[in-house]
């Protein structure tokens, strides 16, 4: 059996689901179901890995990120955060002064967890799903270095990301009977009668 690894860009999977409002009930989204529709009778799932960040600005988001996250731990989906940094912006219109948030270290642990899993022969193929180009270097580099593993990209649905699917041994592309197929139940029982419940708006 070939040991595969997921890695899984968890704010360009969300962005590609919540910026299509007809795929916005699909938020409440199993990634363990997900990557099993993509890999073959021959290879095996070794770990996935989840690579988001809170957002600090609205607690009823970070709220709604940590039943989320706790869903995928309980299914055994590993978390590694990143962070969200101020970062002041002039308006174009006003010329005012505005403060907004950046994601941060999304890729750059992406491409820490890529090299060091590598290295450590935890895989034979890898599974990226994300369409950020700023990945691609990482890649290149991984290839190189390991030129008997395997890097695939499977592209977030709506994305298209042509340069880094060339840049990989295989593409493929999330469609929405995968997303259908991968639902988490609406409630999830927990130790002493409690439970995770999907958040309202994600129905």
């Amino acid at each position: 059996m070939e040991k595969v690894i997921f890695f899984i860009d968890g704010f360009n999977l969300y962005h590609s689901i919540a910026n299509e409002r007809r795929f916005n009930k699909y938020k409440w989204i199993d990634l363990s179901k997900l990557a099993n529709n993509f890999i073959t009778k021959k290879e095996h799932i070794e770990e996935i890995y989840y690579f988001t960040a809170l957002t600090p600005w609205s607690p009823d988001k970070t709220n709604r990120q940590k039943i989320f996250i706790k869903a995928q731990e309980l299914k055994g989906t590993k978390i590694v955060y990143g962070e969200f940094r101020r970062k002041d912006r002039i308006c174009g219109l006003c010329k005012k002064t505005y403060t907004t948030f950046e994601e941060k270290r999304t890729d750059v642990n992406i491409a820490i967890y890529l090299f060091k899993l590598a290295i450590q022969d935890k895989f034979d193929k890898a599974y990226i799903i994300s369409g950020d180009s700023d990945l691609i270097p990482s890649i290149e580099e991984v290839k190189i270095l390991f030129p008997h593993k395997q890097i695939g990209v499977i592209i977030p649905i709506g994305r298209r990301a042509e340069l880094l699917k060339l840049k990989c041994d295989f593409h493929m592309k999330i469609k929405e009977k995968h997303l259908r197929d991968s639902i988490l139940p609406d409630i999830i029982p927990l130790k002493d009668n409690k439970q995770l419940v999907c958040p309202e708006s994600w129905h």
